[in-house]
């Protein structure tokens, strides 16, 4: 294999294409609401116990990295991912502007198994608990098995999870969702409003909170970190032409969701304040990402067969890259994205860049209850088809419009 450009990505820093490419700020889209909030979020973090759940991933690592700014007592971090455990631990204590409780533990588990529930008692009680593990990519709604894993991760566990807070309750609760649970299209949005009305029925006996929110640039798993791993393994690049996306940047994410977390009411849902003059195509950002990362010309190619036999001929002088651009035609894709519907009430007020829906519905612990019922059942058949799961979401989820291509993105580069 002939390698890439190396000198342009001697030069790369991914944090400045973000803030120049991506994002288009220099400067945190939070760092107003933060530096206004600084002394009463010293005041509800430090010293505080943290129980922090998906932390392995980047939007949980990321708020790790923001809730260590204000000093907490301790930090325990739950992930069934165990090298990302070992490269959050790496990154924490190689960080010049950290401090790192002594009590700092991480645990490679499922938080929905035995083992945590040792753990949490063992541990526990926590100040702070904000729940980061999710099924998060429409690509993980392909059949009903694929669908069934992401319902329990969704809400059953989080449902669970709550149910082992209630005799101690923290002080704070947050659990992450989706731009994609307002107005869903596909199951993991509807898995994702499900997950918000679960845990806001619990809302009267803790504080809890959750926040939708864009695309994170580059985050693990994400079409944006795949065009890195491309480059190294010289692979075409690929991507939707026609889906514009918002964007934010790891360290806003995290900073999106402390301020949710430990700032919230309960009951609220944060979201960001972003013009839909900022949306970007993933298109556009792998054009600008191929000049800037090994200063490359895009060469688009008109089908996936022909871009992967121009990487491969690749040489070291070359100066174009091949492309595959494309119309999205996949199951649960939204061409736009939004953060709340036109029934929800919003404040925009209390905060500078941050929007709160204050009416989100609550249902009772009980209708939830029958709620995790019904979808278990379903599941017990195993003969039941994406289709009929579908539907019956269609039935707990008011507004869910499926959009069924028979495609997934599993067929696609």
């Amino acid at each position: 294999m002939v390698s890439i450009k190396n000198a342009g990505m001697s030069r790369f820093r991914l944090q400045d294409f973000i803030a120049t490419y991506v994002t288009e700020r220099q400067e945190s889209l939070f760092a107003t609401d933060l530096e206004r909030n600084r002394d009463l979020l010293n005041e509800r973090i430090g010293g505080r116990s943290v129980l922090v759940i998906g932390g392995a991933g980047t939007i949980g690592s990321s708020f790790i990295h923001a809730i260590l700014k204000y000093r907490p007592r301790s930090l325990y971090v739950i992930d069934t991912n165990e090298n990302g455990l070992t490269e959050l631990t790496r990154d924490l204590r190689s960080s010049f502007d950290l401090q790192i409780p002594e009590e700092y533990l991480t645990y490679p588990i499922d938080f929905g198994g035995r083992v945590f529930e040792k753990v949490f008692r063992d541990k526990g009680p926590f100040d702070i608990v904000a729940n980061f593990a999710a099924h998060k990519h429409v690509r993980s709604e392909k059949d009903q098995f694929s669908i069934e894993a992401m319902i329990e991760n969704n809400i059953i566990k989080a449902k669970r999870l709550l149910d082992l807070l209630i005799p101690s309750p923290p002080q704070h609760f947050f659990c992450v969702s989706t731009d994609k649970a307002a107005n869903p299209v596909n199951v993991m949005g509807a898995s994702k409003k499900l997950m918000e009305e679960t845990i806001l029925a619990y809302s009267a006996d803790m504080p809890i909170t959750t926040a939708r929110f864009a695309n994170v640039a580059f985050s693990n798993g994400s079409l944006l970190y795949g065009f890195i791993e491309r480059m190294v393994k010289q692979q075409p690049l690929s991507a939707p032409r026609d889906v514009r996306r918002y964007f934010v940047s790891p360290e806003e994410s995290g900073q999106l969701c402390l301020l949710a977390c430990v700032l919230g009411e309960s009951g609220d849902i944060f979201f960001p304040k972003l013009d839909p003059t900022q949306m970007k195509t993933f298109a556009d950002i792998a054009v600008d990402f191929l000049r800037e990362y090994a200063g490359y010309t895009h060469d688009e190619c008109s089908s996936e067969q022909e871009a992967r036999s121009a990487a491969a001929e690749l040489g070291p002088e070359s100066s174009t890259y091949p492309v595959f651009f494309f119309q999205s035609d996949t199951s649960g894709e939204k061409p736009f994205e939004e953060f709340y519907t036109r029934a929800e009430v919003i404040d925009v007020e209390r905060f500078k860049e941050l929007g709160v829906v204050k009416n989100a519905k609550r249902r009772k612990r009980e209708e939830i209850e029958n709620l995790i019922k019904h979808l278990e059942s379903l599941f017990e058949g195993e003969k039941t088809t994406k289709a009929e799961v579908v539907e019956v979401l269609g039935h707990l989820v008011p507004g869910f419009d499926h959009i069924e291509t028979g495609k997934s993105l599993d067929q696609k580069m």
